[in-house]
């Protein structure tokens, strides 16, 4: 495939050259695009040095083009991209369509049958909760969920992780923290609102939660509440999920169901202090899940603890696990 790779100097667009060549995906020609301040760069990808071009305003052309830019830049130019290739949208540009497919592969890769060129990439938060949340529900049906979320800097992209770095020195040298891509300085803090607060009182991270697991899903019924916090971290995001179920659910047979699930790492050895955690996720394809316990304020729920790469599987993994599928019929 000719793929294209829309914002490729971000912390995605890194990510997504990464994942190519790990996932050894078959390119046959690949072209980076960003904006003209980064034109002329250059990018390592199988051990040649790829230019960097400026975006320009038509149709690229590729078959498939991996977008991970903003949902601004997407909104405008994703529906001429489409007219000759396949978009594979990490912006929540789209999210929303009806006509567009939301697509986590190991859940709902049916859904991809009837796209019209575009589909769209969930929210980081969202794909990394349903890795864990999905399989359970398959097996023992989730019918109300309450998620705390701890975000890491990487969430708000490459200019999040420089601001926590250089936050961070400045604190230890004892010197005023300076914030611009977050409300307050995230060293040595953690601040609960990601993105804009809505009437209900929710962010509208904490709201994509609900909307794009009922799409994912297929259930308008099921009831999530979301708490998104952002942490100090890195990379990973990680999730404090309590879940009542309508079938009778215990964590031995759910650790059964997470065993097999497909990109899980059960990771639920307190004994021994194995848990999910940032330290051991980061990098990670798989999302970890541990943790997993009778929950106390359900008669028939579970709490668990999940952490996954939001760059990988929250992004960049999941676009490519996409584009993957597109060299397949569709069968599931």
């Amino acid at each position: 495939m000719r793929i294209g790779i829309v914002g490729a100097t971000g912390a995605v667009g890194k990510e997504l050259l990464n994942v190519l060549e790990k996932r050894n995906f078959p390119v046959s020609e690949l072209r980076l695009y960003a904006s003209a301040r980064s034109a002329g760069r250059s990018l390592l990808f199988r051990g040649k040095e790829i230019p960097v071009e400026a975006l320009p305003e038509t149709p690229l052309p590729v078959d498939v083009v991996l977008a991970s830019a903003g949902g601004g830049i997407s909104k405008r130019y994703a529906p001429i991209w489409a007219m000759q290739s396949v978009v594979i949208d990490n912006s929540s540009a789209f999210r929303y369509e009806p006509d567009v497919p939301l697509i986590v592969p190991e859940i709902n890769a049916h859904a991809m049958r009837h796209h019209k060129n575009i589909i769209a990439n969930p929210n980081c938060t969202t794909a990394i909760l349903l890795m864990a949340l999905y399989p359970l529900h398959k097996a023992f049906k989730a019918r109300r969920v309450i998620v705390s979320t701890y975000q890491s800097a990487s969430g708000a992209g490459a200019s999040g992780m420089e601001e926590l770095l250089h936050g961070t020195k400045e604190f230890l040298a004892g010197h005023p923290v300076e914030h611009k891509t977050f409300a307050y300085p995230l060293p040595f803090n953690v601040i609960p609102q990601i993105d804009a607060f809505q009437e209900n009182g929710y962010t509208k991270e904490e709201m994509k939660v609900l909307w794009e697991t009922q799409k994912i899903m297929e259930d308008p019924q099921i009831r999530v509440s979301c708490t998104a916090v952002r942490v100090p971290t890195l990379r990973v995001h990680s999730e404090a999920v309590t879940v009542e179920f309508e079938h009778p659910v215990s964590p031995e047979a759910a650790r059964e169901v997470l065993r097999a699930a497909p990109g899980v790492d059960l990771v639920d050895d307190p004994t021994n202090r194995r848990y999910p955690m940032p330290l051991t996720a980061t990098g990670k394809f798989n999302v970890e899940v541990g943790r997993i316990r009778k929950s106390l304020a359900f008669d028939n729920g579970l709490d668990f603890f999940v952490a996954g790469d939001q760059l990988l599987k929250g992004a960049a993994l999941n676009a490519v696990q996409i584009a993957e599928l597109l060299q397949k019929p569709i069968t599931t």
